[in-house]
């Protein structure tokens, strides 16, 4: 009887074992279709902006009109003895095209926005992981989390009507909108992507690390500054590098809250105009195939490419904090 049973139950053990890897079989292949799938949409969406983008380089009216030197150099207008300026001012007797006032007011707007976003997520996800109590953590991480979820929008209109007023009557500001107060709301949209980052990877650290500070003596704080810090390194870099990605790319807070003036300045109280904000303002009345939309088109893939370097950077960075970690 007994040599009857074992056989049954082997079957059963490898129709068991058969299933089961089928099953395994065919999650790993819809992952790999859906991986695929992505990257396959990302690529098109980059082919389609770039074909719209490449005439500006071989079309005669945009070569004429357009060309590389006067999106980056300093252009004369006007006399002879009229000084050099950067201006976009597309839609004009003369187009101006100067994509340097725009690159100027991103980097403005990006730099307050991670000065602002960085050190607040870093010692947020630092407290959360290390020092909060179980039921604060549960309750602080969700609420983070979800601002997240607010539509840029609702952050855009808090900018323009409260945060502008406030910072004008407490600051005596010239102007309302400007790069501070873009800067100040987009950090809002971005401290949750970098916060939420960095506290996965500060609670991704082995607790036996974290015994074995305790045990040689030092404090809680001396552990997670020296010991745990050091170890999420890049996983907090990882965070930075996401933020960063999302404060270049936003549109609807800065397009709100900044003024949207295209101005050579390297002061931060005055009005600013990103590149973002300029497609979304500019490209749904420009004339479809005109110098104006080429040079639009060529500002997205300017703003894919430069998100694929900075995304291509961070691996680089990350992977030599890995190596270095692990004594590689």
């Amino acid at each position: 009887m007994a040599d009857v049973v074992y056989p049954v139950k082997q079957i059963a053990l490898s129709r068991h074992w058969t299933l089961r890897q089928g099953r395994e079989w065919i999650i790993d292949k819809f992952i790999r279709v859906n991986a695929g799938l992505a990257i396959a949409i990302v690529f098109l969406i980059l082919i389609f902006v770039a074909r719209e983008a490449v005439p500006l380089f071989y079309e005669p009216a945009s070569k004429v009109e357009v060309g590389l030197g006067r999106m980056f150099l300093p252009q004369q207008y006007g006399t002879a003895e009229a000084p050099l300026h950067y201006v976009w001012h597309p839609v004009s007797t003369v187009p101006k095209y100067s994509l340097i006032p725009l690159l100027l007011g991103t980097f403005k707007v990006t730099l307050i926005a991670m000065l602002f976003a960085v050190p607040l997520s870093m010692l947020a996800a630092l407290y959360t992981a290390e020092f909060a109590p179980r039921w604060l953590r549960e309750t602080v991480k969700p609420a983070v989390e979800l601002l997240a979820g607010f539509p840029s929008v609702v952050l855009g209109f808090f900018a323009l009507i409260v945060l502008a007023s406030w910072l004008q009557s407490v600051f005596d500001l010239d102007y309302r909108l400007n790069a501070v107060n873009a800067g100040m709301a987009l950090s809002l949209a971005v401290i949750p992507i970098i916060y939420t980052v960095c506290e996965d990877a500060l609670s991704a650290v082995p607790r036996r690390l974290r015994e074995a500070s305790w045990a040689l003596g030092a404090t809680r704080a001396e552990t997670a500054f020296r010991v745990v810090l050091p170890s999420a390194l890049p996983g907090i870099f990882a965070g930075i590098v996401l933020g960063f990605g999302r404060a270049i790319g936003e549109t609807m807070i800065v397009l709100m809250a900044s003024g949207n003036a295209a101005i050579t300045s390297w002061s931060f109280t005055e009005s600013v105009r990103t590149l973002p904000a300029t497609i979304a303002a500019e490209l749904a009345e420009v004339v479809f195939g005109s110098p104006h939309y080429r040079v639009l088109f060529f500002i997205g893939l300017l703003l894919f490419l430069l998100t694929l370097a900075l995304n291509s950077f961070g691996a680089w960075v990350i992977e030599r904090f890995r190596r270095r970690l692990v004594g590689e």
